[in-house]
């Protein structure tokens, strides 16, 4: 009778670890998705033939390490930057600046691809912080050559506008 209440509790637990590890790479799915994009658009104007042609994919990478996610990542152009060290031991020190504030990111976690935090400011108001390392492929034409960055896709908690562009997600490529 122990054995059987024995090989219960450990089947259930396997289940629960199994169902934990899938929720966080469904969460590493969905966001690495919304960084995806495909336009092609063929406008044909007084003989003037305008294409306008974009494809992204992004998707989720899973390091052997998670100390291999160690690094610098910068938004081009928007001076958004997160610095990021993870130990052997999986322990994380993360901090960075955003449109002129100072933060560091507490109860930092890595699963899988899937990094999750509280990202707090200088000033003591918190946000949740929930990202994805990815590799971002694209092509800025049917014949262009593909090219491919690894980064952190971050999905804002509020959208941010700069420069009269909303933004909803940022992608912090690696330095």
């Amino acid at each position: 009778m122990r054995t059987l209440v024995v090989i219960g509790l450990l089947i259930g637990f396997g289940v629960s670890a199994s169902a934990q590890q899938s929720d966080s790479q469904t969460k590493a799915q969905a966001l690495a998705a919304t960084f995806n994009k495909h336009k092609n658009v063929v406008k044909e104007k007084h003989g003037v033939r305008m294409e306008k042609f974009k494809d992204v994919r992004a998707e989720p990478v899973v390091k052997p390490s998670v100390a291999e996610y160690t690094g610098v990542y910068e938004v081009s152009g928007l001076g958004y930057l997160i610095n990021i060290q993870v130990s052997s031991d999986g322990s994380i020190l993360a901090n960075g600046h955003e449109r002129g504030q100072q933060f560091r990111l507490e109860n930092a976690r890595i699963e899988g691809a899937l990094l999750t935090a509280s990202k707090v400011y200088q000033d003591g108001t918190i946000d949740r912080f929930e990202g994805v390392f990815l590799n971002r492929t694209e092509r800025s034409s049917p014949t262009a050559p593909v090219v491919t960055v690894f980064g952190l896709g971050v999905g804002l908690s509020k959208p941010v506008e700069i420069d009269g562009n909303t933004y909803e997600r940022m992608f912090y490529h690696l330095k």
